[in-house]
Formats: structure tokens, C-alpha cells, sequence
């Protein structure tokens, strides 16, 4: 789900820029206006994500730039430092992470591990002192969510979780054509990721790595484009689940479905699956319909209604509106568009899904705690 790209052999170093004088209408004298200086960001862990997504991304943002990284791999170390000229002091291993407190020039810290790690190294980002962005899943579950939420108000710092496509026009566009009742009221929507699994040694088949399999990994975007098309959260939920492959697919679910109620009477059908290719986003109303297709992927979404193409643009790295609206949120000390909470909120529902599939019940959902 990533693109080919051609890398930069560098990043520019910032310098703070001189604004326009200001005329100061009674004395005849000027001041100088000065720019915000760009925000620091620093990789932790540096796989196929933070290499083919990430980094280039970092190369284009308006808001920050790429500082620093934390690697175990001395080789990757070496080839990023001269890629993206980063110095050594900004190069940080695993052991000697927490040292990254004393480091002035990295503001936030972007944990792209694999999903067992990433509440240790929010939680240790945070009482560092550093504003933090956790690719999804935010946790291993509802509990651990919270965990580091509360370990964040605690230090003071932002945290964000990394959904890219909160800020992606196409997405944005069916949240629109959804809130306006363009086609009058969303009756159903229909809400699916899937791929094969890429070969049975994957971290992401390991419960005690990934947490649970696809459910985990994509099911987080077909969950949000059902509740963020609404705007709205579902209030109980039902679901199935199957495991054919019982090789590969151990104490998890080879594919999930499930099924949302939304106030106001819209239903979801959703799924997602590790052994075959599925993104689509769809939504029925009263009087016609819109969907994307694909819908979900890093490499571009495609939008058509029963009136023809959506006529939005698709950034090359949907990260960069991701990464500079976090940092906006930071210094208008606002909560962030995709903030802790949205991830705890995807815990919760996915705790909620498997509980329906494992027990065959309905699932109520309650929003209070």
C-alpha cells in the first residue's frame, strides 16, 4: 500500500525568516515581524512506513522537519544521517532513548513501531517531555489508550495519532457530502479494507506483537469511514468472524464483519480481511449515493457520486497536512484534529467488535467511560 518515490539527498536547514516591516504609524519606525521556526519531528523506528511515507512527506511539510531518528540498525542509522542530513547528535538507539530530553532541536516524537510498543514509547516520549504522534493502532487495546492519554495531560504535552486521512480531500469531501445532506439523509454505508497478509512470518500475525490480526491493522480505517463520514459515533454493534487459514491465521481472525448503529437511524455493514483485496468506501441516501474507491490507501483515493467524479485534489503523501496540522494544534495549544481520544475511541469499538463476534451478541455502546 505504498508508493515508489525518489528521495531528496537532503533537507533544507531552517533559518528564522524576517516577515514584512510594520510601519508604526506615529513614530515613523519599523519592527521586525519573524516567522515560526519549523518543528523538529524524530522517527522512532525506521520500517518501510517511516521510510517510503513518512520521510519523503517530511520533505514537503510547511510546519516541520525530519530532526532526528531512533534506530537499532547502525546501517540504517548511517544511510539516513546522509540522506537527510541529520547530525549525529540527533541519532538515537533504543537504549538510549530516553536521552532525547535534552535534545532542544526535536519537538515531537513519531512512534511508528510495531503495535506492542507503541504505548511504552508514547508514554516515555511524554515524560521526556516531547509532544508525540503514534501511528495506529494508538494501543493494544481501550485500557492501554487511556494509559497514555492520561500519561500525556500528566507531562503536559500533545498527542496525536497518526491518521492521515482525517486531512485527505477525498475524506473530507464525504464528510461534507454526508453533513449537507447532498443526497439527503445517509441511509447505509458500506465500509471495507482488506489484503493479503504479505507472508506467514509477519509481526502482524503475532497477537503479542500486532494485537489481532486485520482487525487491527486496517480494520481501524473501515471503522473510521463509517463513523467519521457521520461525524457521528454508533451506538452498539454487531459482528461475525472466520478463520479458514487456522496455519497462518492463529488466535486471530482471518477476516471480520461487522455491523454499526449510528443515531438517527444509518446502519454500517463493515469488514476487513488479511487474505483478500478489498477499499471501498460507500455511502446510500434517500436520493442517490458517493463512495471512494479505492478508499483508503496511502497511494490515493478515487471519489464518484450518482452525479458524476468528485473533483477534489489527492496529495502526493497524505502525511504532510497529517504532521502540520499537528503542529498547529501544538502552538495554538488546541486538541488536535486527530487526538489521543479518537484513538482510544477505535480501541474501544474494536474491543466491541470482537467481543460481539466471540459471544454473538449484540454489543450496546457506552460513551461515558
Amino acid at each position: 500500500m505504498n508508493v515508489s518515490i525518489s528521495r531528496r539527498t537532503s533537507i533544507q536547514t531552517l533559518s528564522l525568516a524576517v516577515g514584512g516591516l510594520l510601519t508604526h504609524h506615529s513614530t515613523d519606525l519599523f519592527a521586525k515581524q519573524v516567522a515560526p521556526k519549523k518543528v523538529g519531528v524524530a522517527l522512532v523506528g525506521l520500517g518501510n512506513y517511516a521510510t517510503n511515507q513518512l520521510a519523503p512527506a517530511l520533505l514537503e511539510t510547511q510546519n516541520c522537519y525530519l530532526a532526528g531518528i531512533v534506530t537499532g540498525s547502525p546501517d540504517k542509522a548511517k544511510t539516513w544521517a546522509a540522506t537527510y542530513n541529520i547530525p549525529a547528535k540527533n541519532i538515537y538507539t533504543y537504549q538510549t532513548f530516553d536521552q532525547i530530553r535534552n535534545n532542544p532541536d526535536i519537538d515531537i516524537v513519531y512512534v511508528v513501531l510495531p503495535n506492542f510498543l507503541h504505548a511504552e514509547y508514547t508514554i516515555r516520549a511524554a515524560q521526556a517531555g516531547k509532544h508525540v504522534i503514534c501511528e495506529k493502532p494508538m494501543a493494544m487495546n481501550a485500557t492501554e489508550a487511556r494509559q497514555m492519554i492520561t500519561a500525556c495531560e500528566k507531562a503536559g504535552v500533545q498527542l496525536s495519532v497518526g491518521y492521515r486521512l482525517y486531512f485527505e480531500p477525498h475524506h473530507l469531501e464525504m464528510r461534507r457530502l454526508a453533513a449537507e445532506k447532498t443526497f439527503g439523509h445517509v441511509k447505509v454505508i458500506e465500509s471495507e479494507l482488506g489484503f493479503t497478509v504479505p507472508g506467514p512470518n509477519s509481526w502482524r500475525l503475532d497477537k503479542k506483537i500486532g494485537g489481532g490480526g486485520a482487525i487491527m491493522d486496517l480494520g481501524i480505517y473501515a471503522i473510521q469511514g463509517a463513523r467519521r463520514t457521520l461525524n457521528l459515533d454508533p451506538i452498539s454493534v454487531t459482528a461475525q468472524a472466520f478463520t479458514f487459514d487456522k496455519e497462518h491465521f492463529k488466535d486471530i481472525h482471518e477476516t471480520v464483519f461487522w455491523q454499526f448503529e449510528f443515531p438517527g437511524g444509518t446502519v454500517a455493514h463493515c469488514s476487513t480481511t488479511y487474505s483478500s483485496y478489498v477499499d471501498r468506501l460507500y455511502a446510500t441516501c434517500e436520493r442517490g449515493w458517493f463512495k471512494l474507491e479505492p478508499s483508503f490507501n496511502a497511494t490515493g483515493a478515487q471519489g464518484v457520486t450518482s452525479r458524476g467524479a468528485m473533483d477534489v485534489p489527492s496529495p502526493h503523501y497524505q502525511q504532510i497536512a497529517q504532521m502540520d496540522a499537528f503542529v498547529q494544534a501544538i502552538q495554538t495549544k488546541t486538541k488536535p484534529e486527530a487526538s489521543g481520544e479518537e484513538g482510544w475511541k477505535d480501541m474501544k469499538l474494536i474491543g466491541a467488535i470482537l467481543q460481539a463476534a466471540d459471544t454473538g451478541r449484540k454489543i450496546q455502546l457506552d460513551w461515558r467511560s
